[in-house]
């Protein structure tokens, strides 16, 4: 179940109740008997494990070089295929 605070408008305590999410709001302040009004605070929520911090975002992979190709066998130095006419013996 969720933790509300509420602030009263009258003597400004703050109070905290553990509520479900379909339990009416309390109206009056237990101190003074002042109105409540709902306050916003930090949450708890917490996102644990990885992939969450821009350090993790990409993962754990290492850059490319930068002096390597884009395209794998780009580096590679190709050689003409022989002819048909050349490899003949002139039989």
């Amino acid at each position: 179940m969720p933790i509300y605070e509420y602030v009263c408008e009258k003597c400004g305590s703050r109070i905290e109740m553990i509520q479900r999410v379909g339990d009416p709001p309390p109206k009056r302040c237990r101190k003074c008997r002042g109105k409540l009004q709902k306050a916003v605070s930090r949450t708890s929520f917490q996102l644990k494990g990885s992939g969450w911090y821009a350090t993790d975002y990409p993962g754990k992979k290492t850059a490319p070089a930068k002096d390597k190709p884009e395209k794998p066998g780009a580096d590679k130095k190709t050689e003409p295929a022989p002819s048909s006419a050349a490899s003949s013996d002139g039989d």
